[in-house]
């Protein structure tokens, strides 16, 4: 968070220097109110964002001819601080018309309609329309193909988005498939310990899991987090997502496997959701906690069951 200070700091005072240089409508203001957006977008500071975001808009729509491709820029701005807003309606509306102007702007196979299609994609994910989030990230995909060589890493991100949409669809084997194909693609573009072969892995994980194929969910799960262990903080708030794989997976096999003495089982599977709490108490902005306390508390209402049932026995 210092960090996004001083970059704030450095760019409120360019932005003052521009504004007794510069003449009211200029573009580079319209840059320098775009910077600041990022900076407090990033620090999740979202009305903040947004203010200064729809400022630069309000200069390019003057300064601009209406359909540069700056324009799109801050309308696909606008769409990203509203899609972390989770106002998923006003996100798409400024992603499409992001998407409209790059049409007329660029050419029919520039990389930054992909990025467009892919956002609008992401969009129609969270809003629970699937057939419209495949077909955008498909159309995604397509465009990156022509325009990007073949081990792109951008292609991996589609690949994985597809996964996403099939996975939520319930059609495991497509969401496998896809998953994997990202691996691959990730695996020859990027080091070996990126962060994104974790988010492969993990997604593969969650599939298998969904599949109850509890075995290969636990080995992926395993795999995304030793990658994290080297690639990130010891905090950082992914770790809690493969943490919380692996114990989705070890509950679900003490679930459907005969486990000889309950009352060691249930501990050791709580002992790793307990492990993610405490990540998560460190990162509550990002709101993850609600789904794993309830299985913690539905684990520790099982152990007291079984430590019940020993006592009477």
């Amino acid at each position: 968070m210092g960090e996004y200070s001083k970059a704030l700091s450095s760019y409120e005072r360019s932005l003052e220097i521009r504004k007794v240089a510069l003449p009211p409508n200029h573009p580079d203001l319209a840059a320098s109110y775009g910077n600041i957006g990022l900076v407090y977008d990033n620090m999740g500071e979202y009305s903040k964002a947004l203010a200064s975001y729809e400022r630069s808009l309000e200069i390019r729509k003057i300064a601009l001819p209406p359909n540069h491709p700056d324009l799109a820029s801050s309308y696909n701005n606008i769409g990203a601080v509203y899609y972390n807003m989770g106002e998923y309606s006003k996100a798409l509306s400024s992603y499409e018309r992001s998407l409209e102007i790059k049409n007329i702007a660029l050419p029919p196979n520039h990389p930054s309609l992909a990025s467009s299609y892919g956002n609008i994609g992401t969009v129609y994910i969270n809003m629970g329309e699937y057939s419209k989030a495949l077909s955008s990230h498909e159309r995604a995909l397509e465009i990156q193909k022509i325009a990007l060589p073949p081990n792109h890493p951008d292609l991996a991100s589609s690949y994985n988005n597809i996964g996403s949409v099939y996975d939520s669809m319930g059609e495991y084997s497509k969401a496998l498939s896809s998953h994997e194909r990202s691996l691959e693609i990730r695996k020859i573009a990027l080091p070996p310990n990126h962060p994104d072969l974790a988010a492969s892995y993990l997604n593969i994980g969650n599939v298998y899991t969904n599949m109850g194929e509890y075995s290969k969910a636990l080995s992926s799960y395993e795999r995304s987090l030793e990658i994290q262990k080297i690639a990130l903080p010891p905090n950082h708030p992914n770790l809690a997502y493969s943490y919380n794989g692996i114990g989705a997976v070890y509950y679900n096999m003490g679930k459907n496997l005969s486990c000889p003495i309950q009352s060691i089982c249930y501990p050791m599977i709580i002992a790793r959701f307990l492990m993610i709490n405490v990540i998560d108490q460190l990162f509550e902005h990002y709101n993850q906690n609600h789904s794993k306390i309830l299985i913690i508390g539905d684990l520790k209402l099982n152990i007291r069951k079984f430590q019940s049932s020993s006592r009477k026995s």
